[in-house]
């Protein structure tokens, strides 16, 4: 049997609790929330399958050692007493990404530099041969973490952050973060329960997510790689076990999943995003100014959009955000409508009471997370607290 040990995935600040139930479901032992993290217990396989499963994950790290030090002596013996030819070859590469919170330590670039100093320096006494370094593909990514005096290395399971999904190739203006998306979708109750909705929809992002959500596909199914296929316990039968079990659960969706945009090419580049995601059979896009249009679906819709709020973005900021209550309010009854936009002033001009309010943040913005309740039928807004 594989031993379990500790992992941390790390996620964005509000997406705590999502990522921790996904873990739970998905069979994560020992699950405990932290800050912009989520730790827990698996073993190898259950590694394979958190990195290709999670949809708020951004990164999956494995600890391996930690240790006090307040000073670079401290430091550099540290990371010596790690036997680093257990986990690299003196003809590979690696690369340090390294976090500090510490009086001891001012800058990140120097604790890489001297960590990177102390793994060389081992090899070279053992070998006379020393690993290099490649900030672009490395074989071994190591994650060193400093807070006051405490020192954390783990190995960056993931590689390249797990918003990069691995199926979109053209992007928009200000096209959202896959991560970001998919949470979203989450927290606004999305599980392909209805017909759904982005009525802007860029290059497809959310329109992609929500119909991996509603088939339950691995989130990461289209991603070339992870850094623990370069890994020397690597298990390449192990990995296809995963992947074929995980989508054997995937499963039948009844609804429809629809996107507008008013320009002809984010309509194109949603196209192409889509078919690379091979989720064209769920997924319909069309030429479309959401202002022009009404709801075309009996029964329940569920609407999630970012709508631009960017100074790039040529629009007048008050009408827009009065246009998307207006077609609300005339023209979506019976519909679930969740935006997310950091410009916390335009919420005003919308006219209508919010729900739900919900703090996040795209990329550094701070934003809210919105939602709407329509009512079927008489059209007006559903007001709650």
């Amino acid at each position: 049997m594989e031993e379990n040990f500790r992992m941390i995935a790390k996620c964005f600040f509000g997406f705590e609790e999502i990522l921790e139930a996904e873990l739970k479901v998905l069979g994560a032992q020992d699950v405990e929330k932290g800050v912009r993290m989520v730790s827990f217990k698996g073993d190898k396989g259950f590694m394979y399958k958190a990195n290709l499963s999670l949809r708020t994950a951004l990164k999956v790290l494995k600890p391996i050692y930690s240790f006090r030090a307040n000073n670079e002596q401290a430091l550099y013996k540290g990371i010596s007493g790690i036997n680093w030819s257990k986990l690299l070859n003196a003809n590979q590469t690696f690369v340090i990404d390294a976090t500090v919170h510490s009086t001891y330590f001012n800058h990140s670039e120097f604790v890489s530099q001297k960590c990177k100093d102390a793994i060389v320096d081992q090899f070279r006494e053992r070998t006379g041969q020393r690993p290099s370094i490649d900030k672009a593909f490395p074989d071994l990514r190591i994650n060193i973490h400093i807070d006051k005096d405490q020192v954390s290395v783990a190995l960056d399971t993931s590689g390249n952050s797990l918003h990069q999904r691995g199926y979109r190739t053209a992007t928009n203006i200000a096209p959202i973060n896959e991560v970001l998306a998919a949470g979203i979708l989450l927290l606004s109750g999305w599980e392909g329960q209805s017909h759904f909705l982005d009525p802007m929809c860029g290059s497809g992002t959310f329109l992609a997510e929500a119909a991996m959500i509603a088939c339950n596909i691995p989130a990461n199914i289209n991603r070339k790689e992870f850094a623990f296929e370069k890994w020397k316990d690597w298990d390449n039968d192990l990995f296809d076990q995963i992947v074929d079990s995980l989508m054997k659960k995937t499963k039948e969706f009844h609804y429809t999943i629809k996107g507008f945009d008013k320009a002809p090419s984010a309509v194109n580049k949603a196209k192409d995003n889509i078919k690379n995601a091979n989720l064209d059979d769920y997924i319909t896009i069309e030429e479309n100014n959401f202002f022009d249009t009404e709801k075309a679906v009996e029964g329940k819709l569920h609407m999630v959009f970012n709508p631009p709020y960017d100074e790039r973005l040529d629009i007048h900021m008050e009408e827009f955000y009065k246009n998307i209550g207006d077609t609300l309010k005339k023209s979506y009854p019976g519909t679930n409508a969740w935006f997310i936009t950091a410009n916390l002033e335009a919420l005003k001009f919308v006219g209508l009471k919010p729900s739900r309010k919900i703090k996040l943040f795209n990329a550094s913005l701070e934003a809210r997370l919105v939602k709407y309740e329509m009512y079927e039928g008489s059209k007006r807004t559903k007001f709650q607290v």
